[in-house]
């Protein structure tokens, strides 16, 4: 019996601290070690938060403060994960992991990797070369990895999905990736890559459906802007791309002004009477049906009224889309806060508006 459980493929073991108000339970860690002998040909494993005062043993090269920190803690051997060498989907987050570890030195069947508020584990995009089967990529949140963006080239031919994100010292040249033959996702949210989207040419990112830069990259989300006239050619740029690209989705684009701008709010007499969550210094993508364009909002979702990169649809375009596109229409306009204005009003205007409000 135990030699036919060894050699069953189990599909999936979740592994993780389960908490709320009204229950608190951890899975012993004892059975994930039973388990790491007696269930060999694991598939999937997903694990995280230990417990209170629970923690792995840590890596090469920790954080010693917080390795004084958690000296008494009741610490577990992650060398134990390291004998389900069958696994296909690995999901470590929130684990409390400090330092280098040789993690994904020992899955090589690995297709599907994410790793996810990891603050102290140190980890370097260049071990990705191992994982010659991986097929989706996600780090997020892990403040210490380090590396460039084109480390992951040697998975070309493989790798559907990359999302990096907050993930500050990733550096290089988004377009290192552009001849990706099966990407159809590209996220690079908060890091340090850059580049330019007016480089990605026809034959560039064939498959790419999903796409999120950096502030980084000419184009990208997060963009600050000096100057309020900066944003129509950006806009105008993204245009271009969407309508060479209409099946590519800019996720969560936006941009905004820069604090440092000459055309941010000082206040009035010395005194800052303005609220900046209600100022609409955001820039954001807009559509009614095929029609694109973009608006400033304020952060509590105070728009002007939108900038419309295209004219009306067709009046002899199908009903069904030209009534779609009024219906969105509308809505976007329903929305409208600072009427009149396309772009942010000017400090005098703003005032004025917030006097008549209060009267």
């Amino acid at each position: 019996m135990r030699e036919a459980a060894k050699r069953t493929v189990v599909q999936k073991i979740t592994y993780f601290r389960k908490e709320n108000r009204c229950s608190n339970y951890l899975l012993p860690f004892h059975t994930v070690v039973a388990m790491s002998t007696a269930l060999p040909n694991l598939e999937q494993l997903k694990f995280g938060y230990l417990g209170w005062e629970h923690k792995f043993n840590e890596g090469e090269d920790p954080d010693e403060q917080i390795a004084a920190n958690e000296a008494n803690f009741i610490t577990h051997e992650i060398e134990i994960l390291y004998r389900f060498r069958k696994l296909r989907l690995l999901k470590i987050h929130y684990a409390p992991l400090n330092g280098r570890y040789p993690l994904l030195l020992n899955f090589p069947l690995l297709q599907y990797l994410s790793l996810n508020g990891l603050d102290w584990l140190k980890l370097d995009l260049e071990v990705l070369e191992r994982l010659l089967l991986l097929i989706e990529l996600h780090l997020h949140d892990i403040r210490l990895l380090t590396g460039n963006i084109n480390s992951v080239r040697v998975l070309k031919d493989t790798l559907e999905s990359i999302d990096i994100s907050f993930c500050p010292d990733i550096e290089g040249n988004f377009m290192d990736l552009a001849d990706f033959p099966r990407l159809n996702e590209l996220i690079l949210r908060q890091t340090s890559v850059t580049g330019d989207i007016r480089d990605i040419g026809e034959r560039d990112f064939l498959a790419l459906e999903v796409l999120t830069l950096p502030k980084g990259v000419y184009g990208g989300s997060g963009r600050e802007f000096q100057l309020i006239s900066d944003v129509p050619d950006v806009m105008n740029t993204l245009y271009s791309f969407r309508k060479q690209r209409p099946c590519l989705w800019l996720k969560d684009w936006y941009g905004e002004l820069s604090e440092d701008s000459p055309d941010w709010y000082d206040g009035f007499d010395g005194v800052d009477i303005f609220d900046p969550c209600s100022i609409p210094f955001e820039v954001r993508l807009v559509a009614a049906g095929s029609r694109i364009g973009y608006r400033w909002e304020s952060r509590d979702d105070h728009p002007c009224e939108a900038i419309w990169l295209e004219p009306e649809p067709d009046l002899d375009s199908s009903d069904s889309d030209y009534d779609e596109y009024i219906e969105e229409l509308e809505e976007i306009e329903r929305q409208v806060v600072y009427r009149g204005f396309q772009q942010p009003p000017t400090e005098e205007e703003y005032g004025r508006l917030v006097s008549e409000l209060e009267d």
